[in-house]
């Protein structure tokens, strides 16, 4: 008999033990296999006492832990209408294995007449961490930068030795150092499965290509970092804690993409990897006649707040942090996540509350899409504890309409650069609960955001009716790339005014990978299944986009520079509040439908006694105006550095004095300005 209290796998003296947890099990069986083979070198079942309530444990002693897989065979009724489907004939992967294989190179098509595709491995933990712990820093200081670790580095344009691979992405730190990120947010990193779909014939693009999982949002282990994104300079493990330990020696924080809402098993057409086969009534949320409820829109959805559950979540959270010193996760469609069996809205959350209290996550950043598929949106209601952050969803829509130009959203503008206190009560939420973002993986580029009207989603085999369909996106007069240098040096300059109001506005700015230097997707708003160049950054853009890239850089730089913009103020400067909100005229804001012109100036002593003026003025009229700003302290001159009316010359390297009060501001055509209160 083993150690009851373990979980998965676990090295003994002499031995290995193997544990696992089923309420409504039967019998159960551990399959061992030679690392490879298709047939088991050994079937043994667990007896009697080596059960305990709902756990089955024991030692097995004499095998060697690094040449084995091993899976379980687990017996109980089949009554589909009730919600049980145990099949003692599936050898099934171990909720809590650390290491995965059968997916090992990304792209090698696997073996599909082996019917045990997933196969649970050992791990042997012998990295050496060099003292490396998560970055200790406050997390109103972060400046995330969202990445999808084979996209980033897989064209031959990014010039590493190792592309698409953890090791390709360490390579390309001291890029990200110079931009000046403090945070790296992953897609998905826990193993899964890139030819889930490929071998469905209905499953291909317009040309006949097989589609691949490319995002990774479809999990199969939570344990396990995916075998396919290693380099082969060492297993998986070892390279994913190298990237960790590397990000980390440059300052940099790892926050992971998370899925739990729901796995890879689909509905009842999809395979039995592990949970169907364990205990389908405890792992999913069912309906009535036992088929799956499907908030996710992915065919099921993982029944998060059951005790069984919630603590396999806490335990893979945990181990994340303690084995891999993870600085923080974002949850997708994170709404499921305080859902009961049912599917009901929970008040006071189990699993959001203990995730929110647990004590080894105390200084983890935890970041909710606060919405999903089942159409429970809660941004800005999402259950929080003064912990959770959220993607701002309503920071993403009302900046795009209101940036291109769209009548009647210039107070909704204000409030998001104000750091959404109409939604986040500071009170309640902190200074950091709002995750303010324009573009993320989900949706359109930058660059596209200002290219297309329309979504261009045919390759996706879904006829385009997949990808939203609500984007507030301007393509300047032309769809898609042109050679016009009108529009071209509007789309600059439009990228530009996003990047300069989301790295000003209060609150925690997301990046999209690429998007500080035009990176494209052709229009795909959904590329999820694209592993080819719409979805891998062209590096090739850098020097197309120099002057874009200059401007984010400078950006990024500007408000680390300016602890005002991040809520370190430590008191209000007389005469100036924390955050006002001007027009044409200083101290008068023009609210009307038609109202386009707005400044905003954040003020605010610092630790030392320092000031601290920023005012950012932004026109998204087509017509320019002249604005007067608010005049500074007399020991005080405003600077300007940067205006994206400028063309190339937006960023200003050496910052340009004003005389603000003999005259005023010049906004062009929708432009963007910036300035500084510096010391005369």
């Amino acid at each position: 008999p083993g150690f009851f209290m373990r979980r998965g796998s676990s090295l003994v003296p002499g031995g290995i033990n193997f544990s696992i947890v089923s309420a409504r099990a039967k019998k159960c069986e551990l399959v061992l296999y030679n690392i490879g083979e298709k047939e088991p070198f050994a079937i043994i079942p667990y007896p009697e006492s080596y059960r305990i309530g709902n756990v089955f444990s024991m030692i097995v002693f004499d095998i060697n832990h690094e040449k084995i897989e091993y899976g379980f065979r687990i017996d109980g009724d089949y009554v589909p209408s009730r919600g049980d489907i145990f099949d003692k004939t599936k050898c099934l992967l171990d909720p809590y294995a650390k290491v995965v294989s059968g997916r090992d190179v990304w792209g090698v098509e696997p073996d599909w007449s082996n019917e045990f595709q997933y196969r649970s491995r050992i791990e042997v933990d012998n990295f050496n961490w060099e003292g490396d712990r998560p970055i200790q820093s406050p997390h109103n200081e972060l400046i995330i930068y969202e990445a999808h670790v084979r996209g980033f580095t897989r064209d031959e344009s990014s010039g590493v030795q190792h592309p698409g691979t953890y090791a390709g992405l360490i390579e390309k730190i001291p890029y990200l150092k110079d931009l000046g990120i403090t945070a790296i947010e992953l897609l998905p990193i826990f193993e899964f499965d890139e030819f889930e779909d490929a071998n469905k014939p209905h499953r291909r693009d317009p040309d006949g290509k097989p589609l691949m999982n490319y995002w990774g949002y479809s999990t199969v282990a939570f344990f396990a970092p995916k075998a396919g994104y290693s380099s082969g300079k060492s297993n998986q493990v070892n390279e994913f804690k190298t990237l960790v330990k590397e990000f980390h020696r440059n300052g940099i924080k790892v926050i992971l993409d998370v899925v739990f809402n729901h796995t890879a098993e689909g509905d009842e057409e999809g395979p039995y990897i592990s949970f169907k086969g364990i205990d389908n009534q405890t792992y999913y949320m069912l309906k009535p006649d036992g088929s799956y409820y499907n908030f996710s829109g992915c065919g099921n959805t993982l029944n998060c707040n059951h005790p069984i559950v919630r603590n396999l979540i806490v335990d893979c959270l945990r181990y994340w942090v303690g084995e891999y010193h993870i600085d923080g996760f974002r949850f997708d469609l994170a709404s499921i996540l305080g859902r009961d069996p049912e599917g009901n809205p929970l008040h006071n959350p189990p699993l959001l509350e203990l995730l929110a209290a647990a004590p080894l996550l105390a200084d983890c950043i935890l970041i909710a899409e606060a919405w999903d598929a089942g159409g429970l949106y809660q941004v800005g209601t999402f259950p929080s504890y003064k912990r959770w952050s959220e993607w701002n969803g309503r920071y993403r829509d009302d900046m795009r309409c209101f940036l291109k130009g769209d009548s009647g959203h210039i107070e909704a503008a204000v409030a998001r650069i104000a750091g959404s206190e109409d939604i986040y009560n500071r009170y309640w939420r902190g200074d950091y609960a709002s995750i303010n973002f324009i573009t993320c993986h989900d949706g359109f580029t930058l660059f596209d955001l200002y290219s297309y009207n329309e979504k261009h989603n045919l390759a996706n085999g879904w006829n385009n009716n997949d990808g939203a369909n609500d984007n507030h996106t301007w393509n300047c007069g032309c769809e898609g790339e042109t050679d016009d240098p009108q529009i071209n040096a509007l789309r600059h300059k439009l990228m530009k005014n996003a990047a300069a109001v989301l790295l000003i506005s209060m609150g925690v700015p997301m990046i999209l990978a690429g998007d500080e230097f035009g990176n494209t997707q052709f229009g795909n708003n959904n590329p999820y299944c694209q592993d080819n160049k719409t979805s891998w950054l062209d590096w090739n853009r850098l020097k197309d986009f120099a002057d874009v890239h200059d401007f984010f850089r400078g950006m990024i730089w500007f408000r680390r520079k300016h602890p005002v913009l991040m809520r370190e103020s430590i008191g209000e400067i007389p005469g100036y509040p924390l955050i006002s909100v001007h027009g044409v005229n200083a101290w008068h804001f023009d609210k009307s439908i038609d109202s386009r012109v707005v400044g905003v100036m954040f003020a605010g002593v610092l630790e030392g006694g320092v000031e601290d003026f920023v005012y950012i003025g932004i026109n998204t009229h087509w017509e320019a105006h002249s604005v007067w700003i608010p005049q500074l302290p007399p020991n005080k001159q405003w600077r300007m550095v940067a205006n994206t009316a400028l063309g190339d010359k937006s960023w200003f390297k050496v910052p340009e004095p004003l005389d603000t009060i003999n005259n005023p501001v010049l906004l062009g055509p929708r432009s963007v300005v910036v300035c500084y209160g510096a010391r005369v």
